[in-house]
């Protein structure tokens, strides 16, 4: 387990207090625009900021605790650090680079093994190679590899794909998915990419201003109307884990089932039992007090109004129950009442096939929701 419980102010009025405790495998985002204090807490996890107050602790061990007086070296905490920029040493060959991080370890203490790595990776062909010579997203491969080399008991990862443009993002994704499924290796991910926390991780903590505004799993987190400020006003929805339950090849369409019906997507690459998350925006999910007729929608479901939500301008937001689960709405004041939306009404629920967004990060295998 990661066990985080710190404040620390600095100079011009940012002051930080995060508390949360995130499992010992997996990913954890650490979400939210930039200055929210997301950098300062791994920074803090790995020893390069003290915090003025509080603990943290690692698979039992402490690195901090202001109250006891412990502060553990950087150097003793092995956390891998991985940043956003690669910052490989550009004298050296790729081999060399990644031989440089296993050499910060001792010969008895490396579990993860130099040929794992390159295979989990892809980098084989690049061990010759110069880092000048690579494209960003292998320069982050290499990176990657070098910090895992380091055998680090916690990998910190910060904002690894900003520096990235979209083509280079969509090639090292799936190798970050790899090593979130093939190390067991504890990480902390920093991002304010929406895309990539809901493809990545399994926990999210949601950060603003220095104040922590949500934390847990990833589903429920980003699903919270809390989250709002973070995500923004349009960006905001609802995060289900669906299973794919059959494939219509004539439409190039397919079905995800959930916990509170089923969706019909664009068709998805994956095979008939596979999980996947499917994010649905909050502004794409329209209401009808009785089941639409003759409309191009095919995502009806039907729902219960749970909460209704009055917001300063025009929008109103309103929670949705479909069936065990929840479903966001974004709708107008003006809409609220004319539809008379109000806790306890039974309505319908109507969802774009192009407005849900999926991904398909494998996170357990063949399942029935």
């Amino acid at each position: 387990m990661i066990e985080i419980d710190i404040r620390l102010a600095r100079p011009g009025g940012f002051a930080l207090e995060s508390a949360f405790t995130a499992p010992g495998a997996g990913v954890t985002a650490l979400f939210g625009r930039s200055g929210a204090g997301k950098t300062t807490i791994i920074q803090a996890v790995a020893g390069v900021v003290r915090p003025d107050a509080g603990r943290i602790a690692v698979g039992g061990e402490v690195f901090f605790d202001a109250a006891r007086g412990i502060d553990l070296p950087i150097e003793a905490r092995r956390t891998g650090y991985v940043f956003q920029d690669a910052r490989l040493f550009p004298h050296l060959l790729v081999e060399s680079n990644l031989r440089y991080g296993e050499r910060r370890s001792r010969a008895a203490e490396r579990p993860i093994r130099f040929e794992a790595v390159v295979e989990l990776l892809g980098i084989g062909h690049l061990l010759k190679r110069r880092p000048h010579t690579l494209s960003g997203g292998e320069r982050q491969r290499v990176a990657i590899g070098r910090a895992l080399l380091a055998q680090p008991r916690l990998l910190l990862m910060d904002e690894p794909l900003a520096a990235l443009d979209e083509a280079r993002k969509a090639e090292i994704l799936p190798y970050l998915e790899r090593l979130r499924d093939e190390m067991g290796l504890p990480i902390l991910y920093v991002s304010h990419s929406i895309d990539e926390v809901l493809r990545l991780s399994d926990m999210v903590v949601a950060l603003r201003d220095g104040r922590q505004v949500a934390a847990g799993p990833v589903a429920e987190v980003m699903s919270q109307p809390e989250i709002l400020p973070v995500v923004g006003r349009f960006d905001v929805g609802t995060l289900l884990e669906c299973v794919v339950s059959r494939h219509d090849a004539d439409y190039a369409l397919s079905s995800l089932a959930f916990a509170g019906g089923e969706l019909r997507v664009p068709q998805v690459d994956l095979p008939v039992g596979a999980r996947v998350r499917a994010r649905v925006r909050a502004r794409d999910v329209a209401i009808a007090l009785a089941r639409p007729q003759d409309v191009s929608v095919s995502n009806l479901l039907a729902a219960t109004v749970e909460e209704v939500r009055l917001q300063e301008g025009p929008y109103a937001d309103v929670a949705l129950a479909v069936g065990p689960g929840r479903l966001a709405s974004m709708v107008t004041r003006e809409s609220v009442e004319r539809l008379g939306l109000r806790p306890g009404m039974p309505v319908w629920a109507m969802i774009k096939t192009v407005a849900v967004d999926s991904r398909s990060p494998d996170f357990g295998g063949p399942a029935t929701p």
